[in-house]
């Protein structure tokens, strides 16, 4: 299956910013008199909200909590922290978002099969040149739509994404073909001074004399399908040679993993959910649960595909989405004040005994809230930055790596520990940081500061996630002379 080259996009986006920062005004332009006075023209980008997100604004934080207590069981790395700011989905991504994830990769492939000359063979569902006449790499056509009363061929394409069960003769969508290679440019590490292209620009100091010929390593992620279907994940270590060399692919089965509601909870009568919680249409507003870390950024990834083939020349500027780090999801979950929960009150329920969030509140009484299992996003109150379900319903994955040290090994500026594991490194190093506690946790779990992980490969029926995306134009604010009491 072919998709859209993310990279691609982006090194055309990095063309046109820098087509326009030449064109917004005269380098030879000079003040009166020869002074320098800057180069005029050019109009400054305000970036629309996105749709159903909220801005969280840069600000600072205490990460952690100071006063430990039992409720806790154990010590909860503290430091002061500050974070740009982002956007922020304001409710966990649903059913019905990450079903259109799922629908695209589906017609996607079938698309492709239209045009195999083996299915369809119809070459006008692929575009293989511009609007001049001038080749271009052969892409989907997505304005032509999948025909609704198909011949024998093209329903031989159709029907070949889905599978029958032998047994109860039930017709569904074949999750095992739902992959989506999608590919991203490191721009970090092609940043980093030793893996400079040019030798002499890897030290700046003067007394070492460099190698020449110094042989600098790179590892890069790999992944293709072999020829009986499976995904064949790599990372490669191998010498620098190319910017090519900082370009990662990945292919990611992006089909949830139903089967978590039997897995997660042995010897309970979970089939309704397994059977109906992804495909009925009943649960669209509800969180999507039994999707990995690895799925939840192949759904970001996804999204700024869509999202960039959807604007004019604007996206040159804006960010893709991304997945919280552990410190922004804590910035954004306490709220403007800081609060220990995502809500003023230091109770979990108001005055009136209605709880705030969807957890356990009591041993076994998972209904005591209202609640069996998820509930629909955005049902309980917002926090003061607009958030939904911060606390409770689902827990939400972070790109941050888990460590027992936590913040206390990050930087204060834009806090961040991320390590892209390799296949063959040991799972220990594969976990993940997951926040904001679920519909089957207690009430210390649901508070902002505290920390749980899970491994990035392992799907859950209580874990799902939310997008951010760091905001394209981060000016300066003239400080405000504060009154003296």
């Amino acid at each position: 299956m072919r998709t859209s080259n993310i990279f691609a996009a982006i090194l055309s986006l990095t063309a046109l910013t820098l087509a326009g920062c030449m064109s917004a005004g005269s380098a030879s332009s000079s003040g009166r008199g020869g002074e320098v006075v800057g180069v005029g023209g050019g109009r400054s980008f305000k970036e629309p909200a996105p749709f159903g997100m909220t801005m969280i604004k840069r600000g600072f934080l205490k990460m952690g909590i100071d006063q430990q207590d039992t409720l806790w069981g154990k010590q909860t790395p503290v430091k002061e922290i500050s974070v740009d700011g982002f956007w922020m989905d304001e409710t966990e991504v649903s059913n019905s978002k990450y079903k259109q994830f799922v629908y695209w990769v589906r017609d996607s492939i079938i698309r492709e099969r239209l045009a195999d000359p083996s299915y369809g063979g119809d070459d006008s569902y692929k575009i293989t040149e511009d609007k001049n006449g001038d080749p271009v790499t052969p892409h989907l056509d997505w304005k032509k739509s999948i025909p609704r009363k198909p011949n024998e061929d093209e329903q031989r394409a159709i029907e070949s994404v889905y599978v029958t069960n032998p047994v109860t003769g039930e017709r569904m969508l074949d999750a095992s073909q739902m992959n989506y290679r999608y590919e991203v440019y490191d721009y970090t590490t092609a940043a980093l001074r030793r893996n400079r292209l040019v030798p002499e620009e890897r030290n700046l100091n003067t007394d070492v004399v460099v190698d020449p010929n110094e042989v600098v390593m790179i590892s890069k992620d790999t992944a293709y399908i072999d020829d009986e279907g499976r995904i064949i994940r790599e990372t490669i270590n191998r010498p620098l040679t190319g910017p090519w060399d900082f370009l990662n692919t990945y292919i990611i089965n992006v089909y949830p993993d139903t089967t978590c509601w039997v897995n997660d909870f042995r010897n309970s009568e979970n089939e309704i959910y397994l059977r109906n919680y992804f495909s009925n249409p009943t649960y669209n507003d509800y969180p999507v649960v039994g999707v990995s870390w690895e799925q939840a950024n192949a759904f970001c990834a996804w999204r700024t595909d869509y999202l960039l083939k959807g604007l004019g020349p604007e996206a040159r500027y804006v960010q893709r989405y991304r997945l919280p780090t552990e410190a922004e999801w804590e910035y954004a979950a306490r709220g403007k004040d800081g609060t220990e929960f995502p809500w003023e009150n230091e109770s979990v329920k108001s005055g009136d005994g209605c709880f705030y969030a969807n957890f356990k509140p009591d041993k076994g009484n998972y209904t005591k809230d209202g609640n069996l299992i998820t509930s629909k996003v955005g049902i309980y109150s917002a926090n003061t930055n607009g958030l939904f379900d911060m606390a409770g319903n689902v827990a939400e994955w972070t790109s941050t790596i888990y460590t027992e040290a936590g913040v206390d090994a990050m930087n204060d500026l834009n806090p961040q520990l991320e390590y892209k594991a390799a296949k063959e490194d040991p799972y220990r190093l594969k976990k993940k940081s997951v926040r904001g506690g679920s519909w089957k946790d207690p009430e210390s779990y649901i508070r902002s500061a505290w920390r749980s992980w899970e491994y990035q490969n392992q799907p859950r029926s209580y874990i799902g996630f939310r997008c951010v995306r760091s905001i394209a134009t981060s000016s300066s604010a003239k400080q405000k002379a504060t009154k003296k009491k």
